[in-house]
């Protein structure tokens, strides 16, 4: 079971990025989905969390009207459409898998292993 976040880089400001979350041994249809983020010095916040089974999503209130969720199921892969980036979207970006509320998946995030994550980086 494993999940890989992917396709980070750097942007300018105002720009776009598409991050990939990508699993195997099990199907992400059947679980939520959460984004998170660490900015260096600064604590993991829960982007973007969003349910498969009842259309649920939480988002953080940074990334609202910007950031957005879209699953492939046949990819096995889930992703984050992120617009209208700033420097303050700079961070690490991890995904999960859950099943779990949003809410509790993205506000308390009980989790103990990350991972690498991908690094996004942002240009003013």
């Amino acid at each position: 079971v494993q999940l890989q976040a992917s396709g980070g880089g750097l942007v300018q400001a105002g720009g776009s990025l598409r991050l990939s979350c990508a699993a195997s041994g099990f199907t992400l249809d059947d679980y939520a989905i959460g984004w998170f983020r660490q900015a260096p010095g600064k604590e993991r916040e829960g982007v973007l969390c969003a349910s498969s089974s009842d259309g649920s999503t939480y988002y953080a209130d940074s990334v609202k009207g910007r950031f957005t969720i879209s699953r492939d199921n046949a990819k096995n892969t889930v992703y984050l459409q992120m617009n209208s980036l700033k420097p303050e979207d700079t961070a690490v970006y991890y995904c999960k898998a859950d099943q779990i509320t949003v809410a509790t998946m993205c506000r308390f995030m009980p989790y103990d292993y990350w991972g690498q994550g991908t690094q996004v980086t942002v240009s003013s």
